[in-house]
């Protein structure tokens, strides 16, 4: 009796020794701070990949303005992501392992992955030169430090998902998933619909042919980027000005780099119009539906992914002449909207294993 008695306080003992401290979630401010300096960040990348477009050829080596701008934000968000965990070493003394709120273990984790991708971009500048063109895109410095970055900006959705909260909180939830969605933008240039105007071209025998082509691969591509942010917020609630937000977040990151060129601003607007429809259209049938209704991402992707291409083409057509057929046309936003209704049916959660055995129908999200 004794010894079980010992073993037992000996198995509680090391229970007590294994629990580790949990860390009081991110106040409401310390998201919006996060989301300022991921916004530096961002608007780093976005001057670099400016400079990387217009003027770089003037420049050599890593150490340029638009270096000093990317460095500068990740530095700050960097220290303030390290910060958020120190403060909380009262609770958990062992702040570096117990200390992250919820939602910022990954952003640094991101933070330690874009630190490394730096010293790495250094290493190839230095050595190899500046990269430009499809060289900038395809740069695996330049892909680590893109992935390590999406880490990083994106704490603040996490946060917002485990708490669970409206508010605020939903506002700096959907700047971080705007945020997160500019980020591979930059290196995306090369597909991107946003950019494109193979609509406008001729459809040759040849020539044009290939064009067109490779146009509707970067509406594939472009859909992909925006619907799989979007799905990520809707599959927990139609948040009306999500859809916009992605959109114009990516459409300024993309056009930005290029000056703001005006046909594809006019249709970048006609994007933006077509994903605050498809905005207010989702939440009312949310409203009338509710947010178990079968086949309800399929759904969602399907009119986001149409409904923003259908405003796209109309931009194009209203700031030049679409020059592509009908069936072009049209078949770009029907393979969108069947590509977003599949990327919907990969979001959505799995049923519940085995079948129902009060005849129910099993609850579908």
């Amino acid at each position: 009796m004794v010894h079980g008695g010992v073993a037992a306080a000996t198995a509680q003992l090391s229970g007590r020794e294994i629990r580790r401290p949990t860390a009081p979630p991110a106040t409401r401010g310390e998201d919006l701070v996060t989301v300022l300096l991921a916004a530096c960040l961002v608007g780093g990348a976005q001057a670099d990949g400016w400079a990387h477009t217009n003027v770089i050829e003037t420049i050599e080596g890593f150490f340029t303005p638009w270096h000093g701008l990317l460095y500068a934000g990740f530095a700050a968000t960097a220290a303030w992501t390290f910060w958020l965990a120190y403060r909380r070493r009262m609770v958990a003394p062992r702040w570096w392992r117990d200390g992250w709120p919820a939602g910022y273990r990954t952003g640094a984790l991101g933070v330690v992955a874009f630190g490394l991708a730096a010293l790495a971009d250094l290493t190839w500048h230095e050595t190899l030169g500046v990269e430009v063109g499809l060289d900038a895109s395809f740069s695996p410095s330049h892909l680590l430090l893109d992935g390590a970055a999406l880490l990083v900006v994106s704490s603040p959705l996490r946060s917002w998902w485990a708490r669970g909260e409206g508010g605020l909180r939903t506002v700096t939830g959907v700047a971080a998933l705007t945020l997160a969605a500019m980020t591979p933008t930059i290196l995306l240039s090369h597909s991107s619909a946003l950019l494109t105007l193979a609509p406008t071209r001729p459809l040759g025998p040849t020539t044009g042919q290939l064009v067109a082509v490779l146009g509707v691969d970067a509406y594939l591509v472009t859909t992909v980027l925006l619907v799989v942010p979007y799905l990520l917020v809707h599959r927990r609630r139609a948040v009306p000005g999500a859809g916009v937000a992605v959109v114009a977040g990516v459409a300024v990151f993309a056009l930005g780099m290029y000056e703001f060129p005006t046909v594809q601003t006019v249709a970048a607007l006609g994007a933006i119009c077509g994903a605050g429809l498809a905005d207010l259209l989702l939440h009312r049938l949310d409203a009338v539906r509710g947010r178990s209704a079968a086949l309800r991402l399929p759904v969602a992707g399907a009119v986001f992914a149409g409904l923003v291409w259908s405003g796209h083409l109309l931009g194009l057509a209203l700031a030049d002449q679409l020059r592509w057929t009908p069936e072009v046309v049209s078949g770009v936003v029907t393979l969108s909207a069947i590509l977003g209704a599949v990327l919907g049916g990969l979001a959505a959660r799995p049923l519940p294993g085995g079948p129902s055995t009060d005849g129910a129908r099993p609850h579908r999200v």
